[in-house]
């Protein structure tokens, strides 16, 4: 499975974004997926995830209230919708997607994942 972010760009803080993970196979509709993000230097954290079914979520501390991810099956696509943004949301976002067994959670670790998406860049200005 290949996997296609796009949507990031540069806003001003206060703005939002549309991140999307777009997949090339409808298998991606029965993994787990998260959202990650990478400040150069610095390792990759979690941002959000999604269970496959989309009936549990996880947002790490710093965003929650202010980003929601959801899945889109029809069109083999997973969203993260950031609001409020600020310049410490800036970074690489990358999606990932869990194609082993997958019970009905999320997954927070890196090597929880077996795709990587290439990377989208999102840069908030102040």
């Amino acid at each position: 499975v290949q996997l296609q972010a796009s949507g990031g760009g540069l806003v001003q803080a206060g703005g939002s974004l549309i991140l999307s993970c777009a997949a090339s196979a409808r298998t991606f509709n029965t993994y787990a997926v998260g959202w990650f993000r990478q400040v150069p230097g610095k390792e990759r954290h979690i941002v959000a995830a999604i269970s496959w079914a989309g009936g549990s979520s996880y947002y790490t501390e710093s965003v929650k209230g202010r980003f929601a991810i959801s899945r889109d099956n029809a069109k083999i696509t997973v969203y993260l919708q950031m609001n409020n943004l600020k310049p410490e949301d800036t970074a690489v976002y990358y999606c990932a997607a869990r194609a082993r067994y997958s019970s009905t959670r999320y997954y927070q670790k890196l090597d929880d994942y077996d795709y990587w998406g290439q990377g989208t860049l999102v840069t908030v200005s102040s």
